[in-house]
């Protein structure tokens, strides 16, 4: 056994080991930290499918599918889809999969990722095995579709608990599902999304107890920090970012105001991020007439041809 393989293979054994004691302190002998790039930033543009989801739950007429979300993505000369899990069909097979991995691609698109709905703050038990293996189950569903990434959530403080209890449990679960992610060539992001993620020093504090991985970063949320100023925060959590979202909506102190995409573009460009755009429509007009104009806009911020 390689001097390499032997560091690899006791690191993971004392992660394991951590990760079965929740109520421990998990502090990795390599913690994650911001993402190594070449120093230029480089951006390509996708679209959510929760932009649609009034849409695609039939909320609003006429229903549509994936499919049809997928081929309007095409119509918008995008890069990329990303198809949000709760708009997938009930009961759907691998047979399913393929099919949106050959569809997609016959459209010239990426499927830019995907995005669950998962809490790593829950204590040991069946609620917490059954998030756990719920992610495991959509690393496999993103691994054969060719989804690069998924959005994942951190989670919520239980009553009674912690946040730092929270927290420890949180990186622990991470860690657990990275394992299972890096054999599947897919990356986990864990997203702001409000909880024990409400803060960017919250985000950080998971961060740095999350094992190192290449398969591990943030999704930049760039409408979820509520702060006095999330322009700020969003900068802290940037060097860290493997996929962004963006909202047309950014919350002040809880006051809604227009996003300044010029501003959140150059946070990305400044930490010389690379990857995926992600507009998420969540605004009061109808995306049918409010997603053409934002798309157009990000497309030239971030230099994308029509």
């Amino acid at each position: 056994m390689t001097q390499h393989t032997r560091r690899t293979f006791l690191r993971s054994t004392a992660l394991g080991a951590a990760a079965l004691t929740w109520g421990a302190s998990l502090s990795p002998v390599h913690a994650a930290g911001p993402v190594k790039r070449n120093g230029k930033p480089h951006m390509k543009l996708s679209l959510a499918a929760y932009s649609y989801r009034d849409y695609l739950t039939g909320k609003r007429e006429p229903k549509m599918t994936l499919d049809q979300f997928i081929s309007l993505c095409a119509d918008f000369n995008l890069d990329g889809t990303e198809l949000t899990s709760y708009y997938f069909p009930e009961n759907f097979g691998e047979d399913y999969l393929i099919h949106l991995k050959q569809h997609t691609f016959r459209l010239g698109l990426d499927i830019s990722g995907t995005a669950i709905a998962n809490d790593f703050c829950l204590p040991a038990g069946e609620a917490r095995d059954k998030s756990l293996a719920h992610t495991r189950k959509w690393i496999d569903y993103a691994a054969l579709m060719g989804a690069p990434v998924i959005r994942i959530f951190a989670g919520t403080v239980p009553a009674g608990d912690t946040d730092a209890t929270a927290i420890e449990r949180c990186s622990a679960g991470i860690s657990e599902s990275l394992t299972y992610a890096a054999k599947k060539g897919v990356c986990l992001a864990l997203e702001n999304h409000g909880g024990i993620t409400t803060k960017p020093e919250q985000m950080i504090a998971i961060i740095n107890k999350v094992q190192e991985s290449p398969w591990f970063g943030v999704n930049f949320d760039g409408g979820n920090f509520r702060s006095e100023d999330p322009y700020a925060d969003l900068a802290k959590i940037a060097p860290y970012a493997i996929n962004v979202q963006l909202k047309a909506d950014i919350f002040r102190n809880g006051k809604r105001e227009d996003t300044d995409f010029p501003r959140v573009i150059k946070i990305l460009a400044d930490a010389g991020y690379r990857g995926y755009v992600v507009l998420e429509y969540e605004s009061e007009e109808d995306p049918k007439t409010g997603v053409p104009k934002h798309l157009e806009t990000l497309r030239k911020l971030i230099g994308r041809g029509a």
